[in-house]
C-alpha cells in the first residue's frame, strides 16, 4: 500500500525526477575517473572493467541505503581540533571548522587519492615513453601483467566508488525520506552511467586533449573533496559550470582543428 501511495503522489514523482537529475550530474565525476582508468587496460578488458566498476557502484549504493541509519551517523562529529575560521559575512556560521565526522574523513581520503592519482597520470602523460628494454625481461608473462593491471584498476575503482557512493547517498537523504525513491533513483542513475560509459571512454581516448582536461577535472574534484572534508563548502554548481565551460571551449577547439585538417587535405589534393 505504501508503494501504491507513492506511485499516486505527484510530489514523490517530482522528488524522484529531481533526485535522478542530481545523481546523474554527481555521477559525472565517477564516470570520468572510471573512463580514464579503464582506458589504461588492454582494449578487450576496458568495457568489462567499466561494467564491473559501475555494477560495484550500484551494489555499494544500494547496500549503503540499506544501512541508512548508519550513513546518517557519519555526519556526527567524531573529534574536534577546536579550530574554526572567521564567520561567513552576514551569518554566524564559521567559514571552516575542524570537527571531523566519518563523512569528512572519507571525503579527505578520497580527495587525497584523486589528487594523487590524477597528478600521477598527468606526470605520466608528460613523460616521453621509454621503449628501451624488453618488457618480457621485466615481467614473468604478458598474461600476468595484464591480470595485475586489471586487478589494480578494479581496486582503484572500488576505492573511489566508496567515496562517491557515500556522497551520493547523503545527497539522496537530503532530498527525500522515502527509501523506494532513493533506490529507484540510484538504479536509474547507474543505468544511465552504464549506457554512457563506453561512448564517453571512446570519445576521451580518441581526443587526447580531452584526457588532460579530464585529469585536470579530477584534480579540481579532489581539491573540492578535501576542502569539503575540512569544512570549506564549495557550491557544486560553480564546479560543474566551470567544467561545462571548459568542455565547451575544448569542443570548439576540436571543431577548429578538424576544419583546418580538412582544408589542408583539400589543398594537398589540389
Amino acid at each position: 500500500m505504501d508503494i501504491i501511495a507513492l506511485l499516486s503522489d505527484p510530489a514523490a514523482w517530482l522528488a524522484l525526477l529531481t533526485l535522478i537529475a542530481l545523481e546523474v550530474v554527481l555521477g559525472v565525476d565517477n564516470l570520468i575517473f572510471i573512463a580514464i582508468l579503464s582506458n589504461k587496460l588492454p582494449e578487450h578488458q576496458q568495457s568489462k572493467a567499466r561494467r564491473i566498476g559501475l555494477s560495484l557502484a550500484l551494489i555499494m549504493r544500494i547496500g549503503l541505503l540499506m544501512l541508512i541509519g548508519w550513513i546518517v551517523t557519519l555526519q556526527e562529529p567524531l573529534f574536534d581540533l577546536g579550530i574554526t575560521g572567521p564567520p561567513v559575512e552576514g551569518t554566524n556560521k564559521a567559514s571552516f571548522e575542524t570537527a571531523f565526522s566519518g563523512r569528512d574523513l572519507i571525503l579527505l581520503a578520497g580527495g587525497l587519492f584523486l589528487l594523487w592519482k590524477a597528478t600521477k597520470e598527468i606526470h605520466h602523460s608528460m613523460e616521453p615513453e621509454d621503449n628501451s628494454g624488453d618488457i618480457m625481461d621485466k615481467t614473468p608473462s604478458m598474461a600476468d601483467a595484464a591480470k595485475a593491471s586489471f586487478g589494480a584498476v578494479i581496486a582503484q575503482i572500488i576505492a573511489i566508488d566508496l567515496v562517491f557512493s557515500v556522497d551520493s547517498i547523503l545527497t539522496a537523504v537530503g532530498m527525500t525520506d522515502e527509501i523506494p525513491i532513493m533506490v529507484t533513483a540510484v538504479v536509474i542513475t547507474v543505468g544511465v552511467m552504464m549506457v554512457a560509459a563506453d561512448p564517453l571512454a571512446r570519445f576521451i581516448e580518441k581526443n587526447p586533449t580531452l584526457v588532460m582536461l579530464a585529469l585536470a577535472f579530477l584534480v579540481m574534484i579532489g581539491l573540492v573533496l578535501i576542502a569539503d572534508g575540512l569544512g570549506f563548502h564549495v557550491p557544486k554548481g560553480y564546479i560543474y559550470a566551470a567544467m561545462g565551460f571548459s568542455v565547451g571551449v575544448e569542443l570548439l577547439n576540436m571543431v577548429q582543428r578538424n576544419r583546418r585538417a580538412k582544408e589542408r587535405a583539400v589543398a594537398a589534393g589540389e
